[in-house]
């Protein structure tokens, strides 16, 4: 294991305490972005979940993987699961890469051109 993820998550958590504890709106604020997304009702909660992942890895952000790994375990989702959402977000990934590298050699052929850049 690279990471002990239930010690990252404790000390996560209590982070977001204190956040919460200085600036109470910045929490509830998050808290309602959340919870108002998930009032719409149509997905299932491990599907959420496993979407939650693939754009937390997308996002690269630890503390949304321990979070979101926690829950989708919690409302069943299997290791076949996870992999598929995260072939999602590998694909994502690739294909972002490869949008942006179209617009870099967009951008080079501008600066290069005789008419474009300085």
């Amino acid at each position: 294991m690279m990471m002990d993820w239930d010690e990252y998550r404790k000390q996560l958590i209590a982070t977001i305490q204190q956040i919460g504890q200085a600036s109470p709106d910045i929490v509830r604020g998050y808290r309602t972005i959340a919870d108002g997304a998930a009032k719409i009702g149509k997905l299932d909660p491990k599907v959420r979940e496993l979407i939650s992942l693939a754009v937390a890895v997308t996002a690269r952000c630890d503390g949304c993987i321990v979070t979101h790994v926690d829950a989708a375990v919690r409302h069943g989702a299997t290791k076949e699961e996870l992999i598929e959402a995260l072939g999602v977000a590998i694909s994502v990934n690739a294909g972002a890469a490869l949008v942006y590298s179209a617009r870099t050699l967009d951008a080079f052929a501008a600066r290069t051109s005789p008419t474009g850049g300085t």
